[in-house]
């Protein structure tokens, strides 16, 4: 049989800047085979340009039939992106049996903006026993809402204990504006419940983002007569059916991030590292013990935000490629600032628009003195209307003025209110800025080739230009410039990977400390106190950009860095050697002696015998479990319950206090016949 004719598998990963594809068979040698790989510009208005343009290229490379595929595999960084950039869609969030206190707790209040919420009467007790439900407020506010928003966000008192309310209000709300809800009982089992409703909020607001790009996927495999499956990665690094990660894209958080570590493995075949992904938004670090990534159990922090997502205890950070490049304000010497907002590069702009970024960028050399927005453009990420609906009058007004076609800031923009609005509009991720990032440094230097090398050295000229604490411009030329910025991010790349050390090994102030490390080590300060620090493991450097920013890394984190043949396709890569991995949990309370209630899925039920409870809260789990693993795309689960109890011994008797039990199920993903 030849290649051509084996069982292919095709891996997708839709980054923030770039779309990666790879065809690999794993009947090639004992760890498969990468047969060719593809990359495109994600083109984040119609995401299916960038998935079709870098799956036809690979297609191409391969000379393969896509009906040899039979199974396709897809990470994303879309959902990571944009909580770091703080976007998505403006949601509801449903507040069943909460105070407005409680918004306070757990970020809840700075994740939710300027989106509206409802307080409603009800929830329930620890033990699933139910206050009065009102929800009159909420069917008097949907009209509106209906109107204004793109999901909803439902969470109430207790309702990993008994999801009732939760039920009763998603079921109203779909019935009564046909958008979709997201409830948190259905995301976690933990208790919790503001930072329950913040990564419900979180969930709703990415549904609209994770439904276009699997819509788009879809429709791309479907007109290349590709019949396969189509999977998802998880944040933990499992495989889920396209449908499953529809339902819950909060899980898809560190999808990318994820897929690049289960890659890392299998490139490097090494079980001891440090991993550090680099991006064009964010750079991800995290550890690889014994082969197996390091879980957060407590749950991802993305974007300042601590969820309830249980994923790889991934670090990110918005330092990228295309991090925008500022300068530190009011300083004799000002440092070169990066990140955390991902600009679109110059280079980037000005190979789409052509003439239409550097007539602007020259007009603005042509200018006696430097201007505070010069090397700044505006342009319409080109999201469908509807997703820009609930705009303020002021944010309408200026999304008007803003077209297809990028406009300087500085024609655009006449007061800092302005300013503000436009902050507001890039969030909602309704506009992009073009601006000057390591993307264009690279460029002007020659070390990157793939955009538009005017551009790039246009906007270097014009970041030269700044004027220091003197007055004098920062740098003499725009090679000067982007070997300032190189550098800066080599360094915040050490960084970054060193507060991820310290951070594991459970020091307070990590960053400050991985500051002054690199700090000594760079500039080789003589203090009474000599610092060195290693790590004491290699780095595997992941990343299209990782041969150049982490060339100059090993001195800085006193170990190797390991850069992949295959380290520009790690997370497609890795998104095809994975599995699918569900669970499902119960608890076993007992409100009063004697009773012993079962809280399983969306059931609550009473036995009489701590035996009986136990045996079917293993039994419902085993079986939800069962059902999670079939729909996440697995028709071979392996399924292990285990059980944990809490029980206390009171004058030598044993006194039962609750039982969690986990059914966890795994196995290979189905793939086409």
């Amino acid at each position: 049989m030849t290649a051509k004719t084996k069982p292919l598998f095709l891996g997708i990963d839709t980054g923030g800047t770039y779309t990666d594809a790879v065809l690999w068979s794993e009947a090639e040698g004992p760890h498969g085979k990468v047969l060719a790989k593809a990359k495109a510009l994600t083109t984040r208005h119609d995401l299916a340009v960038g998935i079709s343009g870098a799956v036809d290229a690979v297609l191409a490379k391969a000379g393969t039939d896509p009906a040899a595929i039979k199974l396709v595999s897809m990470s994303t960084t879309l959902a990571t992106n944009a909580l770091v950039e703080g976007q998505g869609g403006r949601v509801a969030l449903v507040m069943i049996g909460f105070s407005e206190g409680d918004l306070a707790r757990d970020g809840l209040k700075a994740a939710l903006g300027t989106d509206p919420v409802v307080f409603c009467p009800g929830g329930h007790d620890v033990h699933g026993n139910a206050a009065k439900l009102d929800l009159s407020g909420l069917e008097a506010a949907l009209p509106e809402l209906g109107a204004s928003v793109s999901g909803f966000a439902v969470c109430a008192y207790f309702a990993t204990r008994n999801p009732a309310h939760e039920l009763a209000a998603r079921d109203l709300i779909r019935e009564r504006t046909g958008l979709p809800v997201t409830a948190s009982h259905e995301l976690s089992a933990k208790l919790g419940g503001p930072r329950r409703a913040l990564t419900t909020l979180l969930n709703a607001r990415l549904i609209s983002m994770i439904d276009r790009l699997v819509a788009a996927t879809e429709g791309f495999l479907a007109a290349r007569g590709i019949a396969a499956p189509l999977m998802v990665v998880r944040g933990d690094g499992a495989l889920v059916s396209a449908a499953f990660a529809r339902q819950r894209p909060i899980e898809t958080i560190l999808s990318g991030p994820a897929a690049s570590l289960v890659g890392a493995r299998h490139m490097t075949g090494l079980d001891n590292a440090v991993v550090s992904d680099i991006g064009g938004t964010t750079t991800d670090v995290a550890v690889l013990d014994g082969g197996r990534p390091r879980l957060d159990p407590e749950g991802a922090t993305v974007g300042g935000f601590r969820t309830m997502v249980e994923a790889v205890a991934m670090r990110t950070f918005g330092l990228g490629g295309d991090s925008e490049v500022a300068l530190e304000d009011g300083a004799l010497n000002p440092k070169i600032l990066l990140g955390p907002r991902r600009l679109v590069p110059l280079a980037l702009a000005g190979m789409v628009h052509g003439e239409a970024v550097t007539s602007e960028l020259e007009r603005q050399l042509r200018a006696p003195n430097p201007g505070r927005m010069d090397g700044r453009l505006a342009v319409r990420t080109g999201v469908p209307e509807r997703l820009a609906a609930g705009q303020t009058g002021a944010e309408a007004k200026l999304y008007e003025m803003i077209g297809v076609v990028p406009l300087a800031l500085d024609r655009l923009l006449t007061s800092n209110a302005q300013n503000a609005t436009l902050n507001r509009l890039v969030s909602r991720g309704l506009v992009h800025v073009a601006g000057f990032t390591p993307s264009d440094a690279a460029h002007v230097l020659g070390k990157q080739a793939n955009w538009d090398a005017v551009s790039a050295r246009l906007g270097a000229e014009l970041f030269a230009r700044k004027r220091d604490g003197r007055g004098q411009s920062i740098a003499a030329s725009p090679e000067a410039i982007s070997e300032r910025v190189l550098t800066t991010l080599t360094r915040l790349s050490a960084e970054v990977i060193l507060e991820t050390a310290f951070a594991e090994d459970g020091l307070d102030g990590a960053a400050t400390v991985a500051h002054a490390l690199v700090q000594r080590a760079v500039d080789a300060h003589p203090g009474i106190a000599r610092l060195s620090v290693a790590l004491d493991r290699p780095v595997i450097g992941l990343g299209a950009s990782a041969p150049l920013h982490y060339a100059g890394l090993p001195p800085l984190v006193g170990n190797g860095c390991v850069v992949p043949e295959d380290t520009d396709v790690a997370n497609a890569l890795g998104a095809v050697v994975g599995q699918v991995r569900v669970s499902a949990e119960a608890r076993v309370s007992q409100p009063k002696e004697g009773l012993f209630r079962v809280a399983s899925g969306e059931s609550v039920r009473d036995f009489l015998d701590e035996a009986a409870a136990i045996a079917a809260a293993e039994t419902d789990v085993r079986a939800i479990a069962a059902g999670r693993a079939r729909d996440a795309g697995t028709d071979s689960a392996e399924i292990e319950v285990a059980s944990e109890f809490r029980v206390s011994t009171v004058e030598g008797q044993r006194m039962f206090i609750e039982a969690h039990v986990v059914a966890v199920a795994s196995g290979r993903p189905r793939i086409a016949v």
